[in-house]
């Protein structure tokens, strides 16, 4: 199918996060196919399509979840294609996982507190001495405080509804203080209670001008809420890219890719 491509956001910052072509194929299917986006600070993209479009592939192949078949990936310019998950972390990619990737036998704050002290380049050692203990702790708690969990600081992630362990996820996320923050399906079940609260997150992030954020999602109401520029995958393809009204408005897009109204809420 023909690629109905809008104009995408005009921005004078240089891209914080590029991709060149990135493909990749399992076998003889490709799953990501020759993708090239650039991402700016201070703009939220939504990638939606339907379901096994490549969008969490896409997002794996970001992150460093896995490894490119070609292409590349560019982060404040530099080729960041052979680095890892966690090199790319230390470079200022962070992403929360659709599946919660948290210590369920650790408390909120431990999890929380591993978060910062990785950011301070101590590593993920849970007893690792820091000269400031307390510092760390309390940094733990303002963003345990931001989430709203501080009053479940000292129960065990495992013992934590989903929704609150999708609201650790954020805190982590945030803890680590990256420029780029990737969120996958952030409200994926969720109570309708739980979502105002991340989505509320979400958005003070989005106001920061220094931070590029990209989301997953497939619910048309969270997407109409956060996203400043939509990004539309199909088979793998970039199929159109630009402002939230000029795609959503293209017939062929909203139909076949963002849902009509019968089928907005159905999984993409």
């Amino acid at each position: 199918m023909a690629s109905i491509l809008a104009n995408a956001p005009a921005t004078a910052s240089a891209p914080s996060l590029s991709t060149r072509d990135l493909t990749i194929r399992f076998g003889g299917h490709v799953a990501v196919n020759a993708v090239s986006a650039d991402f700016h600070p201070g703009t939220l993209t939504v990638i939606v399509g339907p379901n096994g479009a490549g969008k969490t592939t896409y997002f794996n192949l970001v992150s460093g979840q896995l490894a490119a078949s070609s292409g590349s990936v560019h982060l404040h310019g530099r080729d960041i294609t052979r680095d890892g998950a966690a090199r790319r972390t230390r470079l200022g990619i962070g992403r929360a996982f659709q599946l919660t990737n948290l210590f369920p036998h650790l408390t909120v704050i431990e999890n929380v507190r591993l978060a910062v002290q990785s950011r301070a380049g101590l590593g993920l050692h849970f007893f690792s001495v820091w000269s400031s203990h307390k510092e760390l702790i309390a940094r733990a708690e303002h963003y345990l405080e931001r989430v709203a969990l501080s009053a479940r600081r000292d129960m065990f992630v495992g013992a934590l509804s989903h929704g609150d362990q999708r609201k650790l996820e954020v805190a982590i996320l945030l803890a680590l203080e990256t420029g780029v923050m990737m969120f996958d399906e952030p409200t994926a079940g969720m109570s309708v209670d739980e979502v105002p609260t991340v989505l509320e997150l979400i958005r003070e992030v989005k106001r920061d001008s220094g931070k590029t954020v990209l989301l997953v999602e497939h619910k048309m109401d969270v997407v109409r809420q956060l996203a400043d520029r939509i990004v539309v995958l199909h088979n793998g393809a970039l199929v159109a890219d630009g402002e939230p009204g000029a795609v959503m408005q293209s017939k062929i897009v909203q139909e076949a890719y963002l849902g009509t109204p019968e089928s907005e809420h159905a999984h993409a």
